[in-house]
């Protein structure tokens, strides 16, 4: 059976951090809804690419335009087999969404399949469903996640955390490894 997931985002998401698992999932014939909170299927939302040039935090640039292909009043998350926030600044604000929380706190009351990536774990962090689990952020987020209850831990950014039905990785270059697990969380099964 084929599965669908729902792909948080909002103004200033990490470029890589929406392009590459909506592209990877789609590849792997998942379909994935794009929503962010005040938009609709055909909108766009600007994406910020983050890199590091030698400050002591990374620099944002503009990057693409992302297009949603689902209006964000019309999820039904019970159509949904998992979740993936992606990272970037917009989900320090998409957080402050009082739906965006509800969807959130949908997913681990009912055990499906959470990805997070990077700042996206500050969705989790307002969502409150952090109390006991183990998991990594970008650097910056870590003390959010200990003051939500949560374990912090800091590994190499080219590597992800499993702890129950949620999966995290503290930034874009753990793309293989948070997909990889995340498409394991949704029984998803690659030969090799």
């Amino acid at each position: 059976m084929a599965k669908k997931v729902l792909l948080l985002v909002g103004d200033y998401v990490e470029d890589y951090e929406a392009m590459v698992p909506f592209q990877a999932m789609g590849a792997m014939g998942i379909t994935v809804d794009a929503v962010a909170p005040d938009r609709q299927a055909g909108d766009v939302v600007p994406t910020a690419i983050h890199d590091f040039t030698g400050d002591q935090t990374y620099k944002e640039l503009r990057g693409h335009n992302f297009a949603i292909n689902k209006d964000f009043d019309k999820i039904d998350v019970n159509e949904y087999d998992g979740l993936y926030i992606a990272g970037g600044r917009s989900a320090e604000y998409i957080r402050l969404n009082k739906r965006v929380i509800e969807i959130t706190k949908h997913f681990f009351e009912t055990n499906k399949p959470v990805a997070a990536i990077c700042h996206g774990i500050q969705v989790l962090t307002t969502a409150r469903v952090l109390t006991g689990r183990t998991l990594t952020a970008y650097v910056a987020v870590g003390p959010d996640i200990e003051l939500a209850g949560g374990t912090w831990k800091n590994i190499p950014a080219d590597e992800a955390i499993v702890d129950g039905n949620l999966v995290t990785s503290p930034a874009w270059p753990g793309h293989q490894a948070i997909l990889k697990a995340f498409y394991e969380l949704l029984g998803i099964t690659i030969n090799n």
